[in-house]
């Protein structure tokens, strides 16, 4: 089947579908808005299935259209990329591309995010460091990290990926054999897991009413110096955690881990693409970006 008459509808549903209006996508594109309309019951038509609800408030994705979307805003920035790469008359990226990361963002945000950019830049050769801990970038000799937490004064080029709030987690085997968390003072009584970025204090936050913060001084039972083991040492039922939301959606979605005391949620992590290119970026380090900030907000939605 040749699809390829469908790419202006694909990036009009796009459009429509991130503006979250007919009107701000055809101004978007420079279309009018019955056109941008055509093209998105085109696409419906020939799928066969509705890809936007209309409703009073507005309009939001059916389920079909959430996952055709995913594909439609890859499209959209490898077309947006071709241009860019034929206006810089750049060639092939080609060699080593060595990257450090945090272990939170590795498996559901940086390694599909590497998968493409290969499949895009065939040439590259991604050289991979997962580490809590900082790097320099020039000393390790790094093209880029994802880092984190508040950026400190450097002389490196920081672009924001997103932010995730931290969760208090444990296993439902942990919570039937101590007791359930449903007050704050039941964490008094909890052994608590620290990851590497946590000492014993913890900040939590009323998700109802956002400004109240409370400052916890916590007895940690049990440490780590990276993510993934502290995320193990709550899966043997060692204890109760504050971990990044999108860090454990595997194993909330599977029921392995629950939240606990939802009703308050720790700090909102701001995470950051630090690259050490002070001219014009290469191509494949936007492309990256682009490709870690979507992954980024499919991880948070998973």
């Amino acid at each position: 089947m040749n699809n390829i008459k469908l790419l202006p509808a694909l990036l009009s549903f796009a459009e429509v579908a991130n503006q979250q209006s007919f009107t701000g996508a055809a101004k978007q594109l420079g279309m009018s808005k019955s056109a941008v309309s055509q093209q998105v019951k085109r696409l419906e038509l020939h799928i066969g299935q509705q890809l936007l609800s209309r409703h009073t408030r507005g309009m939001s994705l059916t389920t079909a259209g959430a996952k055709l979307l995913g594909r439609c805003e890859l499209l959209q920035d490898q077309v947006n990329l071709a241009f860019a790469e034929l206006s810089a008359n750049q060639e092939e990226p080609s060699g080593t591309f060595a990257l450090t990361i945090p272990h939170s963002c590795e498996r559901d945000i940086v390694i599909p995010a590497l998968n493409q950019l290969c499949i895009e830049f065939p040439r590259l050769k991604p050289k991979l460091v997962v580490s809590d801990e900082p790097m320099d970038l020039i000393q390790a000799k790094m093209d880029v990290s994802i880092y984190g937490g508040e950026l400190k004064d450097s002389n490196y080029r920081a672009l924001p990926i997103g932010s995730a709030r931290e969760i208090l987690c444990a296993t439902p085997a942990y919570v039937l054999k101590n007791g359930p968390i449903e007050k704050l003072q039941h964490l008094s009584n909890i052994k608590w897991i620290s990851a590497p970025w946590q000492n014993t204090q913890r900040a939590l936050y009323d998700t109802r009413a956002e400004s109240e913060k409370i400052n916890l001084n916590v007895d940690v039972f049990a440490s780590s110096n990276t993510l993934p083991s502290a995320v193990d040492l709550v899966m043997h039922r060692m204890g109760v955690a504050l971990f990044p939301e999108f860090a454990v959606q595997s194993q909330l979605a599977s029921g392995q881990m629950i939240r606990v005391l939802p009703s308050y949620q720790g700090r909102q992590w701001p995470f950051y693409l630090v690259h050490r290119f002070q001219g014009e970026k290469p191509i494949h380090i936007t492309r990256f970006y682009q490709l870690v900030k979507h992954f980024f907000v499919k991880a948070k939605a998973a």
